[in-house]
């Protein structure tokens, strides 16, 4: 017995994962004595390449919207651990520095609670060229806030009526906004939970309201509800992103966004199709949530 947990340990320290793209970039290497071969999953092999191929197109579209001057703002939102921020970082790995922004505001201080609650976030808006990234945005006040506390009744029904008027406004001003919401399943996010404290990677993600995020799950959903029913419109409507699998999530992402966009050289639309399983319109999702609101265990994440 204490042979055999020996082994497992040993093989659980020994375990490496290794860098996204080092499999697709060796694929060809020639055998030699300072290699070591490595099994890798042919999916993997595939999500890899897949990924790269949708990298460049982000870089062209980059390029042409610097052409251009075109606004570009996206809206990343979900529940803990839906994977928002590992598909952020895959988007931005290859493009200029100078012509993207992540904004991930941490949480307000004393004189932006006294200020306008869209403020600290309008600074951030994309100027000519420029592709904005929202890592949570004002939609806080739709769901952490009053699921939490840190807003009243009134802040948030105040919040759902007026900010279709706010996205209205900027769309109709030139800035192209996608709107994203990454639906996790409970049993999945719960899993995402745990590897962060046994993971030393990871362990910057771990907070004090992860315990809370799958306590208070039903509250999460009927506010996710409640967002979308109030703010999903025609002129700035919103995309579901299942993403129980952190891949398919990443690459049907980047497809959707490329897909919306006009760029030179842009691959035929085929192959920028995004899986219906995956994108999901944010009127199909309603009517989803409609059917089982009064069933959490149905409703997605």
């Amino acid at each position: 017995m204490g042979r055999n947990n020996g082994k497992n340990n040993r093989k659980k320290k020994n375990k490496i994962k290794l860098a996204e793209g080092t499999a697709i970039r060796n694929i060809d290497a020639k055998e030699n004595k300072k290699r070591q071969a490595v099994w890798i999953k042919k999916w993997h092999l595939e999500y890899e390449e897949n990924l790269r191929t949708l990298q460049i197109e982000l870089m062209k579209m980059q390029q042409s919207m610097q052409d251009s001057g075109k606004r570009v703002l996206a809206i990343f939102e979900g529940r803990d651990a839906a994977g928002k921020g590992g598909t952020i970082k895959r988007i931005i790995a290859h493009l200029n520095p100078r012509s993207y922004n992540v904004v991930a505001l941490a949480k307000p201080n004393e004189t932006e609670i006294s200020q306008w609650y869209y403020q600290r976030y309008t600074s951030h808006l994309p100027s000519a060229g420029q592709f904005t990234i929202f890592d949570r945005s004002w939609y806080n006040r739709a769901m952490v806030e009053p699921v939490m506390g840190f807003c009243t009744d009134e802040q948030n029904k105040r919040f759902l009526k007026d900010v279709p008027m706010l996205e209205e406004l900027l769309v109709k001003d030139g800035i192209t906004l996608f709107k994203y919401y990454f639906s996790v399943s409970k049993e999945v996010q719960k899993e995402r939970f745990d590897s962060r404290k046994t993971d030393p990677l990871k362990q910057y993600k771990l907070s004090p309201v992860d315990n809370l995020a799958q306590k208070y799950w039903n509250e999460y959903s009927v506010r996710k509800f409640q967002m979308l029913s109030e703010t999903n419109r025609t002129i700035a409507p919103w995309t579901i992103i299942r993403s129980d699998n952190k891949k398919l999530a990443r690459l049907n992402c980047i497809k959707h966004i490329l897909t919306n966009m006009d760029y030179e050289g842009k691959l035929p639309a085929k192959q920028l199709l995004a899986d219906p399983k995956i994108v999901v319109s944010g009127i199909d999702e309603l009517r989803h949530m409609e059917e089982n609101i009064m069933n959490p265990k149905k409703l997605h994440g």
